[in-house]
């Protein structure tokens, strides 16, 4: 048994076909190679770029406004730095969407390397920020790193707990996780609006008095070192450096560990993994945790590394959590995958809010242009691995064909 458990950097492939979507995805996905997620980017910026057509604009004039937006432009004079340059600014504020981003992106990438479907980002991500809430005000007395220790721990934490509820209902009782994670996604939701609410238990003193449903700042022991542009203005703090570095730890843990192997072959086939010793149900159990601290860090580092505070109208109007099943997706739910991909949506996110101007597009449909790319780029990886399906099929007919053919 030890034999079969030894980790290797390929997917575990056993005779038997994949039997969960997880399998037949990372199976199809090889069959297109690079080219695929390549294609499905281009061709959403293609039909995105036709509808800012119909509103009278030109796509590429609005496509370079959001180049220009998201600070991609600093690349042309990367000396550069002082953030009081608008390139720079833009850039490291496309950055500090890309941390996010990015953990929130593995978060999905992970589950869906066991066959799980996590669509319950966005609460886990919420779980992780209102302990670094609680945290960062409640702890003022600490030493900086050990007050941001503890704050980005817990949020990681929290998150993991909150994601291994889904993982438990769904290996105790079979509950599918897309309607658990779901549902604790307004649990959530509901969670924070409760607690930033006027007498909540994370409203600010000073807030209550004004009737204002915000927290307190954190304290100045618990944010982020900022290593680029002004603390004050929102600044790329070193939470930059800890997601990077999550796209090591997922990729290490995957390819290099016993339970990265277990991982895969439970998404490859759990019929085959159960047969050859894996538990499969402790695995569902450990993907989602892991799953749900990857998205509880992103809520810490956001908290501790720029909000600071959070309110019952930022409750109402986040949705990070979401746009990281974009990323993964295109992504491919690989490490690299989700770095660019990251990247990509995040200059979307700020250049399409901080770069285009009226006379370049609809102002109606600049704030939605990431939704509208995003939403096809999620039907695109649909369309996709329809497509390879049939064509792998269309190749077993024809096999099939000429094998029983008869001879004439």
């Amino acid at each position: 048994m030890s034999e079969s458990l030894t980790p290797s950097s390929s997917a575990p492939e056993p005779d038997t076909p994949p039997t969960t979507l997880a399998g037949r995805l990372a199976l199809y996905q090889r069959a297109g190679g690079i080219a695929t997620p390549v294609a499905t980017a281009l061709l959403a910026f293609a039909i995105s770029g036709l509808v800012v057509l119909a509103t009278g604009h030109n796509p590429i004039l609005a496509y370079r406004d959001i180049i220009k937006g998201a600070g991609l432009d600093w690349l042309l004079h990367p000396w550069r730095t002082d953030t009081a340059e608008t390139a720079p600014y833009n850039l490291s504020q496309t950055l500090l969407q890309t941390t996010t981003l990015i953990l929130t992106g593995l978060a999905v990438a992970f589950a869906f390397r066991c066959g799980l479907f996590n669509i319950g980002g966005q609460g886990q991500y919420f779980m992780g920020l209102f302990c670094a809430s609680w945290v960062g005000v409640s702890f003022s007395g600490m030493a900086r790193p050990a007050h941001i220790l503890l704050g980005v721990g817990l949020a990681a934490l929290a998150g993991a707990l909150w994601a291994a509820i889904a993982g438990f209902l769904k290996a105790a009782v079979g509950a599918h996780e897309v309607i658990t994670t779901i549902m604790l996604n307004w649990i959530a939701y509901w969670i924070g609006n409760y607690l930033f609410q006027q007498g909540g238990p994370l409203q600010g003193k000073a807030n209550k008095p004004l009737d204002i449903p915000i927290s307190g700042d954190v304290a100045h022991s618990a944010k982020l070192p900022v290593f680029w542009g002004d603390p004050d203005l929102q600044g790329l703090h070193i939470g930059f450096f800890v997601a990077i570095a999550m796209l090591f730890v997922f990729w290490a843990i995957l390819n290099r560990t016993t339970l990265g192997f277990e991982v895969r072959a439970v998404g490859y086939n759990p019929d085959a993994a159960a047969y050859g010793g894996i538990k499969v149900r402790t695995n569902y159990v450990r993907a989602m945790a892991i799953s749900g601290a990857f998205a509880g860090l992103a809520g810490g580092l956001d908290m501790l590394g720029y909000l600071y505070h959070f309110g019952v109208s930022d409750v109402q109007a986040s949705s990070i959590g979401f746009l990281g099943i974009a990323v993964a997706l295109l992504g491919r739910n690989t490490a690299v995958g989700v770095g660019l991909a990251a990247l990509l949506f995040a200059a979307l996110l700020f250049g399409t809010t901080h770069g285009l101007q009226s006379n370049v597009i609809d102002p109606s449909l600049a704030g939605h242009l990431t939704e509208l790319i995003q939403g096809l780029v999620v039907l695109f990886v649909g369309a996709d691995l329809l497509i390879l399906s049939i064509w792998r099929a269309r190749g077993r007919i024809r096999r099939r064909a000429t094998v029983e053919e008869p001879v004439k």
